[in-house]
């Protein structure tokens, strides 16, 4: 437990990475399979993950990050792009995955699905990119953890303009929002950022036991 507590308190929102270290495959699978194995309603997982290091891509998508360096001197970028609206297929291609995954019978889970289209597809489209959205910030935690975990360095990212992303990336052909980015590497030793003390509220005031 002590490991999980101290990687945390080494990590930091990494301001400057050192563009000539890059992740191993092994080191950047580890962080993937975090990501696929994240909690999500109803476990739908209802967006795209898109692992970017071509370096070409990555300056246009620099410039649609306020000119932010980590984009570009980070080992990899990771978009998180939520599905901006859907029907029944989402739910039906994720029945259909546990159905053959469990070995179940074939309408085994009808109920289950009647249950999810009747809370799931009648919302707004609003409403619907609301919640697929806030499914990748859990996605993200997910990574940043990992990250820490194997002292890899990371920065979660909203400030970029989404539509540029989207335009870059062909995501609104796709019915696919750029949500948040993170990037992920290794700090520079001229990253000032990571020696300032963590700022966090107290337990006091963070926590109500009741």
């Amino acid at each position: 437990m002590n490991d999980y507590i101290n990687n945390l308190q080494w990590r930091y929102a990494t301001k400057k990475f050192d563009s000539s270290k890059k992740l191993t495959e092994e080191q950047l699978n580890f962080i993937l399979d975090a990501v696929q194995l994240s909690a999500s309603s109803y476990g739908l997982q209802p967006y795209h993950v898109f692992v970017i290091s071509d370096r070409e891509i990555r300056e246009k998508l620099k410039a649609a990050s306020w000119g932010q360096v980590q984009i570009t001197e980070s080992s990899h970028l990771i978009v998180f792009a939520n599905q901006t609206t859907f029907k029944d297929n989402l739910i039906d291609d994720y029945l259909t995955n546990v159905i053959s995954t469990r070995n179940l019978p074939e309408n085994s889970l009808q109920e289950y699905g009647d249950f999810m289209k009747s809370k799931l597809t009648p919302l707004t489209d609003e409403i619907k990119n609301i919640w697929t959205s806030k499914q990748t910030y859990l996605a993200l935690g997910n990574l940043l953890s990992a990250a820490a975990s194997i002292q890899v360095d990371a920065c979660p990212m909203e400030g970029f303009d989404a539509e540029e992303y989207n335009n870059i990336l062909g995501l609104s052909d796709k019915n696919l929002n750029a949500s948040v980015i993170a990037t992920i590497g290794f700090r520079s030793e001229n990253d000032e950022t990571q020696h300032y003390k963590k700022v966090r509220k107290s337990k006091e005031n963070l926590f109500t036991q009741l």
